[in-house]
């Protein structure tokens, strides 16, 4: 049996790719791939599409050095499309922009959700500059000790704008919790998905509750 059994391909051989960043859930990007370039992509681990222009494979960032290192590829409920999580290096698109979907038509905000995977990276990139002008990196050279003190008071000022129902503080202390708590885990070197995961799993095992038929839901 063919490891793409039950998957759907048009007429071309060509089924799309969508690829998604697996820490942030942005998505990066859309292309085609064909049988070829889906076992290129699990061999080589890097995301591996097919040219309709050119007619031949193409490994994103084989001429730019932005690859998409393949975390895990999912089918849809129908079989005709596919789901690459990725870790990219670099940005997605050819025009130099994280994502290729960065032109907004309609609405706005609806990706803050995702920024703390965003901000992930970006104290990754702090951290490794080194830079004595970030917060970040002289926060983490002052070591793990250091960092736990902060996280500690931005915990307990939280808390107390919670216990005075002061909205508006509250929001600023809660951001400045999730700040340092990022900075925590970039000190201890524990990813922001494990974390999750950890949450995901209690999730998981926690019990459904029962709704009774007849009873308000």
């Amino acid at each position: 049996m063919s490891r793409w059994e039950g998957l759907i391909f048009d007429e071309r051989g060509l089924i799309p790719v969508v690829a998604q960043d697996a820490r942030t859930g942005r998505v990066l990007m859309v292309a085609w791939a064909n049988r070829e370039a889906l076992d290129a992509t699990l061999e080589t681990g890097q995301l591996t599409f097919y040219s309709r222009s050119r007619g031949q494979l193409w490994r994103k960032g084989e001429t730019s050095g932005n690859t998409l290192t393949l975390v895990e590829l999912k089918g849809d409920c129908d079989g005709d499309t596919l789901l690459a999580l990725v870790e990219p290096a670099g940005p997605a698109c050819h025009t130099g922009e994280e994502t290729c979907f960065f032109r907004s038509l309609a609405g706005e905000g609806g990706e803050t959700g995702l920024f703390l995977g965003r901000l992930e990276r970006i104290l990754a990139d702090r951290a490794a500059s080194g830079d004595p002008g970030s917060y970040t990196a002289r926060l983490l050279a002052a070591g793990t000790a250091r960092v736990a003190q902060k996280v500690g008071e931005e915990g307990v000022e939280t808390a107390l704008a919670t216990a005075l129902e002061d909205r508006e503080r509250f929001r600023e202390e809660a951001a400045d919790l999730l700040y340092h708590l990022l900075v925590a885990a970039r000190s201890l070197e524990v990813p922001l998905r494990d974390v999750l995961s950890v949450l995901e799993d209690r999730h998981r095992r926690s019990p459904r509750p029962q709704i009774r038929e007849g009873a308000p839901a």
